[in-house]
């Protein structure tokens, strides 16, 4: 029997408000992180984050729209010709272009087994729902 998963981008559970497809478990995936992630335009409440508390780097790839990156301090534009790649350590965040954003994140530890947090599982609660 062969092994693969077919799944439509919008049949993917949503979680964080909606703003975040469940890409990874969905597709059944357990070797590292994946998700995608849909703003609308001029979304600018994309958390200024790091990933020194669990080590991820990421991989962030534009399926769709475009965004205004800043990474340590640094802002440059991501389209959907554009891939960048974040190392645990820094800081970054993004607003969402005119046309909106739908970005494709790819997260791992260098050397390590990924380990799925709790929250990217399916049929876990959303984190902001209270």
């Amino acid at each position: 029997m062969s092994d693969y998963t077919v799944k439509r981008i919008d049949e993917m559970e949503t979680t964080f408000g909606g703003g975040l497809r469940r890409a990874r478990a969905s597709l059944g995936a357990n070797s590292f992180g994946m998700a995608v992630e849909e703003f609308p335009p001029g979304f600018d409440r994309y958390p200024d984050h790091d990933h020194l508390h669990d080590r991820q780097e990421e991989i962030y790839v534009v399926l769709a729209g475009s965004a205004a990156m800043t990474v340590d301090g640094e802002e440059f534009a991501i389209d959907t010709e554009t891939m960048v790649r974040v190392g645990p350590s820094a800081k970054r965040t993004l607003v969402a272009g005119p046309d909106g954003l739908r970005l494709l994140v790819l997260g791992g530890v260098p050397g390590e087994a990924y380990e799925a947090p709790e929250w990217s599982e399916s049929g876990a609660p959303d984190p902001m729902a209270s």
